[in-house]
């Protein structure tokens, strides 16, 4: 028997023998199992099929309808406890009754289901644990040496040995088949000799190098580099000529389809030629095929047109880019000869040659093109010595005496003396150029700058530097009356001259002059200029805009003038005074500010803003006299004005008179009588500790102003002062029915209660408040606040949900949801509160805080800054500011900060008021406000 041959080959299959079954081939069915495929439509076999038969899609629909009502009622399908699996009476009608008791066993099923869910829950994940510690992840087995990798040093890291490859050596290392190309000098050498050997040298038979058993290895019929086409006839040489000449001709013919044979002159565009080409110019590095191409063109280009200089340029700098400088050259001198009148052609030649023949090639530049100022200028800069540049120089302004810029080049290596004897040399040879003129009038006495000038503007009439530069000499020696004469000049002569006034050219001017210093200059120049251009009913609105420019430009004594202008044409105009008169508070000095507030309340003497701005300056001068007939004079203007009665009271409380102030208000209540001067008359009293006399006067206030929410907060807060919190729960009850609408008269009531342990009590307070002020911010900020004070988190979150809301804009309750958030989703509640509120003072000091807490010092000072330059009114920034830079601040930061708020004088803000309005405060300072509410502040957010 054969052993190769398999001893079941040819034997019948055994009993039960699936093929492909031993290598699990069984899962697949082929078309001799199903049939052939048919389409619904085609008829069936039965030619005698009744109708709604006759098709194959017909017969297929009706047995799936007798499969789907032939119920299942096999035992195999039966279980003791549930019956069949299907429904005994699908096929029946479904009624209402079936669908009532269907839900009722719906629900038991979900209702048992409920029953056993936790224990079902918890034996899963038991089971899924139990599992994981059997069969635990491949991550997981290897995660202790993944945290062992941290500790692994550089040194142990590289030290580890490579994979080795476990293929043997054949494998590792295939010999491929090595081919070395005969190089051509070895096929031309042989064949210059034009014979043809027959034998092989002897030496090469002995080292057996070509010994071959067909004779004659490199010497065939046709010998292996040669072939027909590169053999030149008769003799089978390689003509490398040949290929020389062929690669011309083709080329030759492609350029003659672009050129005109006739007159030998080239129609192609040259400037877009060799703008094409430059951009094939490749950088280092570049495809060895892109430069060989270029290189071609660029040739082409040049014998084309010849006497086109850009293509001997683009030539030099392409094989400059290539690292072939010495051809650079080479190419660029060519092109000197052919191009001797082209500048750009000796400037490339002179760039790139080196120092001492770059002079050769500038000289013989200068022989070529004597006229040239690009040229001279370029042999300046290759001198080295200051002498040898001066020579230079003043050779080439003997050739090209017109050139500004060879005068301009020539005075800058003088010294001044010399430099003044060039430039009125100069001023002669170019007598149109501003610059040399204005450039000998600085260096000019008074008396001879005078007349250069003079001179300058009979050579240029149309020209406004010269007008301005001689306004300003005249200012610089003490002549500021002639100032205005000469600019007002300046503006006559340009119209005559046909020059058109640009009131912004002009501004631009006299902002220089303000830096330069000429004060009296610009402010002239202002006055001329402010109001050319601009029509009647637009001049205020326009002025205030250019003086805000000036004063963002730093020109500030130009936005002097322009207010100085604008308060000539509008003199009673009550804006423009009290913009002046801020911007003397924020840029003058206190007697500026006072001169200014006196014109001020002569013009408009019933402004009262004026006067108290004016006696304000006086008090904080210390000068409570002059402050006191400042007000006197306000009196008579104003006979019986509310805030000037308060002014006069505030400056005697201030200073200690109280006697004087008690009797000011008394004459007040009686003269002019409202609510605030009845309240300041009760806080009077009550901070001077005359708490019944306060009391008598808030009762009798309160007979006149019931509807004034403050008296009834001062009236509950004077009997919670003294512990009777009947008395002041009464007050604030009466306050509520008669201002309902008084959100602090709420927040007081609440916030009582809540101190005397009735937490229900202050709950239902402010849910009523709500319901009476809906969409009120406070409210919904302080029902979050009491339920976080009494521990109940989730209801505070809760309600803060249900404030967005209502209030979905309010900055204050975004800044408050930022930090009822847990640490690590502060951010992105941070990012939806600034969506929200972009430019909320509170959501920036929210975000301010949240870096704060997050030590990132630099972005925290950065957003502290934003928001009090938004809102500089809101004292609890101002004062987490302070603390801020308390603990991470320098003193001079501190002190910054001190110094910008009691300039910015902030009057709102929860922390703040709570501070500033206590009673026992009521004399302190801004400054020292500030320090206590930072003091207040704990960093616990």
């Amino acid at each position: 028997m054969n052993k190769k041959k398999k001893p079941f080959l040819g034997m019948p299959a055994p009993l039960g023998y699936v093929p492909g079954l031993g290598r699990g081939a069984t899962g697949f069915t082929t078309r001799s199992d199903i049939g052939p495929a048919r389409d619904a439509n085609d008829p069936v076999d039965d030619r005698h099929a009744p109708p709604g038969k006759r098709t194959v899609g017909d017969q297929m629909k009706k047995n799936q309808a007798a499969d789907d009502d032939d119920e299942d009622l096999n035992d195999t399908n039966y279980d003791e406890f549930n019956g069949y699996a299907g429904s005994l009476f699908s096929s029946g009608p479904y009624e209402k009754d079936d669908e009532e008791a269907d839900a009722i066993y719906a629900a038991l099923d979900k209702r048992m289901d409920e029953r056993r869910k936790e224990r079902r829950e918890q034996r899963e994940k038991e089971e899924i644990e139990k599992y994981r510690m059997e069969r635990p992840k491949i991550q997981q087995q290897f995660s202790d040496l993944k945290r062992k990798l941290a500790e692994v040093t550089e040194e142990e890291w590289l030290s580890i040995p490579e994979v080795g490859d476990a293929r043997n050596k054949r494998q590792r290392n295939p010999r491929y088949e090595k081919l070395t190309p005969v190089p051509d000098s070895f096929f031309a050498k042989h064949l210059q000799t034009g014979e043809n050997h027959t034998s092989v040298d002897p030496r090469q038979t002995q080292f057996g190098g070509l010994n071959t058993p067909y004779p004659g290895g490199l010497n065939t019929p046709y010998p292996g580099g040669m072939t027909p086409g590169l053999m030149t006839p008769g003799t089978g040489e390689l003509d490398m000529r040949k290929i020389g000449q062929a690669r011309n001709t083709l080329m030759d013919m492609r350029l003659s389809q672009v050129s005109d044979s006739v007159s030998g002159q080239t129609v192609v565009d040259p400037k877009g030629y060799l703008t094409d080409l430059n951009s094939m110019i490749p950088t280092h590095g570049g495809d060895i095929n892109d430069i060989k191409k270029a290189r071609l063109l660029l040739k082409s280009v040049r014998e084309t047109n010849p006497h086109h200089p850009p293509a001997w340029i683009a030539s030099a700098r392409l094989e400059e880019v290539t690292g072939k400088l010495q051809v650079a050259r080479n190419l660029i001198m060519k092109g000197t000869e052919m191009c001797p009148k082209s500048e750009d052609v000796w400037l490339e030649a002179a760039r790139l040659q080196p120092g001492d023949t770059a002079k050769a090639v500038v000289a013989q530049a200068v022989r070529h093109l004597p006229q040239s100022v690009r040229i001279y200028i370029r042999a300046a800069e290759l001198e080295t010595d200051i002498r040898a540049k001066k020579r230079v120089l003043r050779k080439a302004l003997e050739h090209v005496p017109n050139s500004v810029r060879l005068w301009k080049a020539a005075v800058e290596l003088e010294e001044p003396e010399d430099a003044r004897i060039m430039l009125s040399r100069a001023v002669e040879c170019c007598p149109t150029s501003v610059e040399l003129w204005l450039a000998l009038a600085r260096l000019e006495t008074y008396e001879n700058a005078r007349k250069v000038l003079n001179k300058a503007r009979e050579n240029i009439p149309t020209d406004r530097h010269i007008w301005i530069t001689a306004a300003k000499l005249e200012e610089a020696n003490g002549n500021t009356q002639m100032v205005e004469k000469i600019i007002d000049r300046a503006i006559t002569s340009l119209r005559a001259n046909g020059v058109e006034i640009n009131r912004e050219q002009w501004i631009q001017d006299a902002e220089e002059c303000d830096r330069a210093g000429s004060v009296a200059t610009c402010q002239a120049v202002m006055r001329a200029v402010i109001g050319i251009g601009i029509e009647e009913e637009d001049r205020k609105h326009t002025w205030m805009e250019d003086a805000d420019s000036c004063v963002a430009h730093n020109a500030l004594e130009c936005a002097r003038a322009i207010y100085a202008y604008a308060l000539q044409v509008f003199p009673s105009k009550k804006s423009v005074w009290l913009r002046a008169a801020y911007f003397e508070k924020n840029h003058g000095t206190r007697e500026s500010l006072e001169a200014l507030l006196q014109r001020a309340v002569a013009h408009c003497p019933k402004a009262e803003v004026l006067w108290l701005m004016g006696a304000k300056s006086k008090w904080l001068a210390g000068d409570v006299p002059a402050a006191r007939s400042i007000l006197a004079l306000a009196f008579q203007a104003n006979p019986n004005s509310e805030e000037i009665w308060l002014a006069a009271v505030k400056l005697e409380s201030e200073n200690n008179e109280y006697e004087r102030a008690r009797r000011l208000l008394a004459k007040a209540r009686s003269s002019a009588p409202t609510a605030r001067v009845f309240m300041k008359s009760v806080k009077l009293e009550w901070v001077l500790g005359n708490i019944a006399a306060a009391q008598e006067l808030c009762e009798e206030a309160l007979k006149h102003y019931e509807d004034f929410p403050k008296l009834w907060m001062m009236k509950g807060q004077i009997e919670e002062q003294g512990e009777l919190m009947e008395n002041a729960r009464e007050a604030y009850n009466q306050g509520l029915k008669k201002c309902p609408h008084s959100t602090p008269l709420w927040l007081l009531l609440s916030r009582l209660e809540e101190k005397i342990g009735q937490l229900t009590r202050a709950r239902a307070i402010l849910e009523k408040s709500r319901l009476k002020n809906p969409k009120n911010p406070g409210l919904w900020l302080e029902s979050v606040r009491l339920e976080y004070r009494a521990g109940l988190k989730n209801i505070a979150n809760t309600l803060m949900a249900k404030a967005l809301q209502e209030c979905p804009n309010s900055g204050i309750l975004w800044s408050e949801a930022v930090f009822l958030e847990a640490r690590p989703q502060r951010k992105t509640k941070s990012v939806d509160a600034l969506k929200k509120c972009e430019h909320d003072p509170h959501v920036l000091l929210a975000v301010a805080k949240l870096f704060w807490s997050e030590r990132k010092i630099t972005k925290a000072r950065e957003w502290f800054h934003r928001t009090v330059k938004i809102d500089s009114d809101l004292g609890d920034a101002w004062a987490f500011f302070y603390k801020f830079e308390l603990q991470h601040g320098t003193e001079e930061q501190q002190e910054e900060v001190r110094k910008r708020c009691e300039n910015a004088e902030p009057r709102h803000g929860e922390l703040w008021c709570t501070v500033s309005k206590d009673i026992t405060n009521w004399q302190r300072k801004i400054g020292e406000i500030l320090v206590l509410v930072a003091a207040h502040i704990k960093n616990t957010f």
